[in-house]
């Protein structure tokens, strides 16, 4: 959930203020309590803005609390310099509430402040009714949760391991326009660190770990070349150096190229990709760090804000076919489907009771274990940032994740590459539609609704939103 500040606004007149106070602080309460019950943190206001020296102080102290959004309250008339002096002292995301009471005018208040807002150009977004309404505390939580992921992107470090893969202008961004838009800082370190800090690795944990997955996964498929005790532990220890690296240089998500120098001479890197989005390894719960293959450095960040928003692992996944006569998309891609997928449980035996390693196929010479798996039904938004003409949007969908008989499932997963991990996918977009205008060959996907959160996260950081309907 999310941190927000609320700063009630109150008449400038000694004798009205003193007159309303009671109301003013009765109604926040009613506000602050149904926020507090949704799970949000609340900053409070020390008190009532009712002259032009609060009008600064006690923003200034809601914003060191370093809040994601500050709420303006109305529930009576205000002054409305009170609201220009306060926006000043408040750096952050802004909203505007009202109350809906016909005696007190705070909407009065609401709209003569937001509209000497609009004169001077700062952005807010405004909301009205009674704090008992549970749809009003959503949409209030809807914004809040849309400024803290935009506000944990601001500061944040990207590692990129690796540089562009085979040649994919879509897995590559322009840095100085990650830092002006996003606020985020890429670090560039070599693939060569990966397999050198590999060799390195704990051995011992390695070994564990080999063994916690055989007892753990619904098969490890030896087959004495491409996949064998040795290879697995290969990139075991891989996942070992990633983390040690993200530990080192306190990376908040990151890419690997992989392909084709690790692919065709160490590993596949399917087993690191998969554990570090999931929410836990072998040492039991951990929290996901989005890692994103082929270093796809927009495909990472369109992860990390959907990670932010919605608190869960994110799927990264190709748009690899689409089956007309059913009217589904197989997302597949090799090792990127966190384990968590597979049956979407927190118990991680659940899941891996539905994963598969199996020997890499012909791409990847090197070997390894691919990570198996079909991902479990659901309601899912798939989303992606993409760039037309230098400039970002976010297209962005609803859809469905489909299983089917066991051989129905086998028959759809053996028409691209079995022994990677699918989701059968019905988007709620058309397929001319989509295929005419989707601005990758990756997508990314979290259960649930997440539409409004990322409408407003855009809308926070100036990005389109490009949206598919049917």
């Amino acid at each position: 959930m999310a941190r927000i500040g609320v700063v009630s606004m109150s008449d400038g007149r000694d004798y009205v203020h003193s007159g309303i106070a009671e109301f003013i602080r009765t109604t926040e309460d009613h506000l602050v309590a149904a926020l507090e019950q949704a799970g949000h943190e609340v900053v409070r206001g020390a008190e009532p803005i009712s002259d032009n020296a609060l009008a600064s102080s006690v923003p200034r102290a809601v914003a060191a609390a370093e809040v994601d959004l500050t709420v303006f309250h109305y529930a009576v008339w205000a002054f409305p310099h009170f609201t220009m002096l306060a926006a000043g002292a408040t750096p952050g995301p802004l909203l505007l509430l009202s109350n809906i009471d016909p005696v007190q005018p705070g909407m009065v208040g609401m709209l003569a402040a937001g509209g000497a807002l609009d004169q001077i150009g700062r952005t807010h977004a405004r909301l009205w009714g009674d704090p008992a309404d549970s749809a009003l505390i959503e949409a209030i939580g809807v914004r809040a949760r849309a400024a803290a992921a935009v506000a944990s992107l601001r500061g944040s470090t990207f590692g990129r391991f690796g540089g562009r893969p085979m040649g994919m202008n879509t897995a590559v961004a322009n840095t100085d326009q990650w830092q002006r838009i996003f606020g985020i800082d890429v670090e560039e370190i070599d693939q060569w660190e990966i397999v050198r800090r590999a060799e390195l690795a704990d051995a011992g944990e390695a070994k564990a770990a080999r063994e916690w997955l055989e007892r753990h996964a619904a098969g490890v498929h030896y087959d004495g070349a491409k996949l064998t005790p040795e290879i697995l532990e290969r990139q075991i220890r891989s996942y070992l150096a990633v983390r040690e690296l993200i530990a080192e240089w306190r990376l908040d998500f990151s890419g690997i190229k992989g392909q084709p120098e690790l692919t065709q001479y160490f590993a596949t890197m399917d087993i690191t990709e998969a554990f570090l989005n999931d929410p836990y390894d072998w040492n039991g719960p951990k929290q996901t760090h989005v890692c994103a293959t082929e270093a796809d450095m927009d495909g990472a960040l369109t992860m990390q804000l959907l990670k932010q928003i919605a608190g869960t692992p994110v799927l990264f996944a190709d748009v690899r076919h689409y089956h007309a006569d059913r009217d589904i998309w197989d997302l597949c891609n090799s090792g990127q489907h966190a384990t968590w997928f597979a049956a979407r449980s927190a118990d991680p035996a659940e899941n891996l009771a539905k994963v598969h390693l199996y020997p890499e196929v012909f791409f990847f010479p090197a070997g390894g274990a691919s990570v198996h798996h079909l991902a479990a039904p659901g309601g899912m938004t798939l989303a992606r940032l993409t760039r037309k003409d230098g400039d970002y949007r976010m297209q962005l969908m609803l859809g469905d994740f489909e299983t089917y008989d066991d051989q129905t499932n086998e028959a759809l997963m053996k028409q691209s590459t079995w022994e990677w991990p699918h989701a059968f996918a019905r988007l709620d977009a058309k397929a001319e539609d989509f295929l005419s205008r989707f601005g990758a060959n990756h997508i990314h996907a979290v259960p649930g609704d997440h539409r409004p959160a990322l409408r407003t996260a855009c809308e926070l950081l100036g990005v389109t939103v490009d949206e598919f309907v049917r």
